[in-house]
């Protein structure tokens, strides 16, 4: 969760302040969290949102009926930076130390786009629906992870009415693993319809496509922000959505603690084809009839407000791994009791 005065001039989240807080938190005692797990769990069930938590914890954990890890799945106590991104390691470690270190687990770091075939611990997976055998994505069990750069939220102070009748685009491409985004600058580099560039690139894209990199707050200057997914998710997503912009993007195939799969178009914000040929005809229109593109700047604005609370949003997180520990046989209430005095 980003908070106020956490950003550095170019909006982005401060590294020196996250890895301050996380070394911070790496200096609480274990064996005090755990002491604490079984109050806080008690505490969020009798809370006036408990109905709310719950519906967010089944979603990210969507194991609804028992299994067995695999015999060399790793314990908790296992769990060290080695071979991982560091901000996995902390963004993980910082609800993991207040379990019982003998738990097991999975965890899968990194941009993930598939379904592992054991219960793992995920930043992103793809979204499914709900059929007869339960989720499709059921074993992809999210955390907020690498939050330090998805969830970064902006006050834009600059009324939709006064931005620039543009879209905006700034990323990297790769004709192997991003080649929707090559597709879309093909269509509209050099167009009036959009501000294109690319800030980097893996193979033969045009020398031409390239731009300097600029800040977050340079972006709202433009009515609409493009949100093409990339490895994964959109990064900007989150952040676009909390600014006075509109977020335009095809319907989303991946999600993460964000819920991206929850998002309504329209509502939240401007779908387009896949092949993107409707933007100058989705910009027309919301140019032209600038109170719907508020009220979709709103409704994002509503949905950013429910990851603002960070008690809150730390009780989900770790209910969520109580469901996991909990649906592969390894937790009861009374194992919960008993390793709160490790």
């Amino acid at each position: 969760m980003i908070r106020k005065g956490m950003h550095c001039g170019s909006g982005k989240n401060s590294k020196l302040r996250y890895y301050v807080g996380c070394l911070w938190r790496e200096a609480v005692p274990g064996v005090w969290l755990r002491w604490r797990l079984k109050r806080v769990l008690a505490r969020a069930r009798r809370r006036k949102d408990w109905v709310y938590i719950e519906r967010r914890v089944n979603y990210y954990c969507r194991l609804n009926a028992p299994v067995v890890l695999s015999a060399d799945s790793p314990r908790l106590g296992e769990h060290t930076r080695k071979g991982m991104n560091s901000v996995y390691y902390f963004d993980t470690k910082e609800f993991t130390r207040w379990f019982d270190p003998e738990l097991r687990w999975r965890v899968c770091p990194g941009d993930v786009t598939y379904v592992p075939e054991w219960p793992a611990v995920v930043k992103s997976r793809p979204i499914a629906t709900e059929g007869e055998g339960g989720w499709a994505n059921a074993c992809s069990v999210l955390l907020n992870l690498n939050k330090i750069r998805h969830f970064i939220f902006l006050k834009d102070r600059i009324p939709f009415r006064r931005k620039l009748d543009r879209a905006i685009f700034r990323g990297d491409v790769n004709r192997t693993t991003k080649p929707h985004r090559v597709r879309f600058m093909e269509r509209y580099f050099g167009s009036e319809v959009c501000d294109c560039g690319i800030i980097s690139s893996a193979g033969d894209c045009p020398q031409e496509w390239m731009r300097p990199k600029i800040s977050l707050w340079e972006h709202l200057k433009y009515k609409f922000v493009m949100t093409l997914e990339g490895n994964d998710v959109a990064s900007n997503l989150k952040w676009v959505m909390s600014s006075n912009s509109l977020a335009v993007m095809p319907r989303p195939k991946y999600e993460t603690w964000f819920m991206e799969g929850t998002l309504v178009p329209g509502y939240h914000y401007v779908e387009i084809r896949d092949d993107f040929s409707d933007l100058p005809e989705k910009m027309a229109y919301y140019a032209a009839h600038p109170e719907e593109a508020e009220r979709i700047a709103a409704h994002a604005h509503e949905y950013i407000a429910q990851f603002r609370n960070k008690r809150r949003e730390r009780i989900i997180s770790l209910l969520v791994l109580e469901k996991y520990f909990r649906m592969t046989g390894q937790l009861t209430p009374e194992t919960t009791e008993r390793s709160a005095g490790r």
